[in-house]
């Protein structure tokens, strides 16, 4: 059997800069977080397991009939940290056996299986324990990790996410070339660009 690997996706915020859950915005008829559930569950990773903190009563009902694992961070306001390792260990706890782990975020439109299934391509074709995407000088999600990094992963605190380890270890990274990958939806104005740029 070819290694197997899971998807985390990481969508416990609050959308504080937004003032609204940005998980539920529309784009192309489906919210953002039904976006990233199916681009991950259209990759076959199993488990997929979706990281809610912030406002779950709401979202747990756009993804409810989807085969994804919710899981609840309570602690969801110490930051990214948190919820990687709440999720990470739902993952493990459901796939002890798992090669590798693909982080992921909600707030990134352009995600898609395929690009997914490049970081997993590249993960076997390098040997790399860690395969980022690439975009605007910058090295971040979706982002895979090899099981050797996961105790590096459930040792993060606070704010700092996955991107402390991709920094700090620039020769257990390779990438993939996401040039879309800079466009995440953090403000009113993120979102109205996208809206505008997919009628044109």
């Amino acid at each position: 059997m070819e290694d197997s690997y899971g998807i985390v996706l990481l969508a416990a915020g609050s959308s504080a800069r937004m003032g609204k859950p940005k998980q539920l915005l529309l784009y192309k008829g489906k919210t953002l977080l039904q976006h990233a559930v199916d681009a991950a569950i259209g990759t076959g990773a199993k488990p997929v397991v979706a990281v809610l903190g912030a406002n779950p009563e709401l979202l747990i009902k756009e993804i409810a009939a989807k085969k994804v694992t919710v899981v609840i961070n309570y602690g969801w306001k110490e930051g990214m940290g948190s919820s990687i390792r709440c999720g990470l260990q739902k993952l493990l706890g459901i796939n002890p056996g798992v090669h590798a782990a693909i982080l992921m975020v909600c707030d990134q439109p352009f995600v898609t299986v395929k690009l997914l299934e490049e970081l997993v391509e590249k993960y076997h074709k390098t040997g790399k324990p860690v395969i980022a995407c690439s975009y605007e000088n910058s090295r971040g999600t979706p982002a895979l990790f090899d099981k050797t990094i996961f105790a590096a992963l459930l040792a993060l605190k606070g704010d700092g996410g996955a991107k402390r380890i991709i920094k700090g270890n620039p020769d257990w990274v390779n990438v993939v070339n996401f040039p879309l990958g800079n466009i995440d939806i953090d403000t009113d104005p993120d979102y109205d660009a996208l809206i505008k740029s997919s009628s044109l």
